[in-house]
């Protein structure tokens, strides 16, 4: 990369990375500074790293497998964590390099939503329950996955509709993949 590509990619309005097997290759001063660490502390490093928890981690990998393995870019919006354990909400899109494996390189970019303290503030059983929802499963799948009653997972599906105020799962899933379904969601 010449010094003008470079300037280019490090001072990106966006965080840009490249991964292999979700292992950070590379990526640019603006994802570095996103997420609060040096460039350095994130090359070699597994994307782990900026998630809440082992078990989100491991439940995301697949979201958005089958328009990658397509080669089609995939978009949502998610919860990351930065170097000091806050959370930051980021528009993410990526790109896989190799269709028929997806996970094995890809061009990723992370966009800031809301790092404040009026962005949606979940606890770690609201963003768990998220991504199984995401996965289109239903509260008694979800209750039998995380060993839970059904009535539990209702509770948690009620202060999500309340925290983004919308009126039901599917405009919540359409407004965190950034398919706004008109202005007023209540």
């Amino acid at each position: 990369m010449n010094d003008l590509e470079q300037l280019a990619f490090d001072n990106a309005p966006m965080g840009l990375a490249l991964t292999e097997n979700r292992i950070i290759r590379t990526c640019n001063e603006t994802f570095a500074q996103m997420f609060d660490y040096r460039k350095e502390e994130l090359i070699g490093q597994s994307f782990r790293l900026l998630y809440g928890s082992d078990q989100e981690f491991h439940d995301i990998r697949d979201i958005g497998l089958e328009p990658l393995r397509k080669s089609l870019p995939y978009t949502d919006e998610r919860l990351m964590r930065r170097s000091d354990g806050s959370m930051i909400w980021c528009r993410f899109r990526a790109r896989t390099l190799t269709p028929e494996t997806p996970l094995s390189r890809i061009v990723l970019s992370f966009a800031l939503i809301d790092n404040t303290v009026s962005g949606p503030q979940l606890t770690p059983r609201e963003r768990e329950v998220l991504l199984y929802l995401s996965k289109g499963q239903t509260s008694k799948e979800i209750a039998r996955a995380l060993s839970l009653s059904p009535r539990t997972i209702e509770d948690v599906r009620a202060r999500l509709l309340k925290k983004f105020q919308v009126k039901n799962v599917a405009v919540l899933l359409a407004r965190l993949s950034g398919h706004q379904t008109g202005k007023a969601q209540r």
